[in-house]
């Protein structure tokens, strides 16, 4: 049959498959998109009450309100704001305005999947950086830095693996990058890091000419229905990526959410405290039942399950799927003995914990 044909490239690329239903009718945890939480602020769920009568304007092209109250919380220059459908629009648009077809851009071999699928949408040759114990060696990224190379995109904190690297190395990583490429820090886990040594990158992009920070109101904020992201950068990278992004890219609803949502402190020490106290208990629970997890600064774990048959991650992401309670295989980073699963509430965790000591506990079928 003779019928249009898409890109070569795209026609080889699989969807991007999030994990959001389980075959269970009844409770379901969700723990596979690392969601906030407690869902978002009461304060942004009145606003978005009192948005309902407008939606049928369109938003601002791009938000000034929004732009002005993150200024003033982070210390920013609004005029070096820019604003997406989620920050993942964000990344492909990057793409799209620096990539031409065969330019290379790094990624880190367990960074963030949309990266690699963002850079071939576009054109441009995905370059994979080994990572160094689950975490970015900036070494192995500056090594595969040739005159083809555009961009390098990092996380930090990493997804999947919540790792970070500290304000030092990624100073050390932007250093030895040449001018002309573009270093784009992805700092959606940023608000749930209580580390000294660690920085979202802003003031990166202040003195600099070829760096980017990306930040979300997807985790944290607890808004990811309303898929808003933002990024920091110089002037001339704003217009560039404004070029071929979509217009109207930050809704009404998500705009006023978002505001509201800001300017609920308490909301937000809540959220980071509980976090912290319950991604520790949890690790510390898994580890009695003989589990590794990595070391994360995020609100999720990664961690790692035995490979014998009837203990592997495969079968315990099964497990519990069927019992509502949704988690991320890393089949798809090449860590298939990993799942990965958000940091949800008190009783949430403890359901987790609870059954995935069942699963390990269960008597394993004999071959004979």
């Amino acid at each position: 049959m003779t019928y249009p044909r898409a890109r070569s490239t795209i026609e080889e690329m699989a969807r991007y498959q999030p994990n959001l239903s389980a075959p269970s009718t009844g409770r379901i945890i969700r723990l596979s998109a690392n969601e906030g939480a407690f869902g978002p602020s009461p304060k942004a769920i009145k606003a978005l009450n009192s948005v309902a009568q407008h939606i049928h304007w369109y938003p601002e092209e791009e938000p000034a309100a929004l732009a002005e109250a993150l200024g003033s919380k982070y210390s920013l220059d609004p005029d070096r704001m820019i604003f997406g459908c989620g920050s993942d629009e964000l990344i492909m648009s990057i793409c799209q305005a620096y990539l031409d077809p065969g330019d290379e851009a790094i990624h880190t071999e367990y960074g963030f999947i949309m990266y690699p699928m963002s850079i071939r949408v576009a054109g441009g040759v995905p370059i994979s950086a080994p990572d160094r114990n689950y975490t970015v060696d900036i070494d192995a990224v500056l090594e595969r830095i040739t005159d083809k190379t555009k961009i390098v995109f990092i996380a930090n904190p990493n997804n999947p693996t919540g790792s970070y690297l500290s304000h030092t190395e990624v100073s050390r990583l932007h250093q030895n990058l040449p001018h002309t490429v573009l270093l784009v820090l992805d700092s959606a886990y940023s608000e749930f890091v209580v580390r000294n040594d660690y920085s979202s990158g802003a003031e990166l992009v202040e003195i600099s000419e070829n760096v980017v920070m990306l930040r979300t109101f997807s985790k944290l904020y607890g808004l990811a229905g309303l898929r808003l992201g933002w990024g920091y950068a110089p002037k001339h990278v704003i217009d560039a990526i404004h070029v071929v992004k979509q217009p109207f890219g930050a809704n009404r609803a998500a705009v006023s959410a978002a505001l509201a949502a800001l300017d609920d402190q308490k909301f937000i020490d809540k959220s980071v405290k509980h976090n912290e106290i319950w991604r520790t208990w949890t690790s510390t629970e898994f580890e009695k039942l003989g589990l590794y997890c990595l070391p994360s600064v995020a609100n999720f774990l990664m961690v790692r399950f035995p490979s014998e048959t009837g203990r592997t991650a495969v079968e315990a992401g099964t497990y519990l799927s069927n019992r509502g309670i949704l988690t991320r295989g890393m089949s798809g980073y090449g860590a298939s003995d990993y799942l990965r699963l958000s940091i949800g509430t008190q009783d949430e965790m403890k359901i987790v914990v609870k059954t995935v000591s069942d699963f390990l506990n269960e008597k394993v079928p004999s071959d004979e």
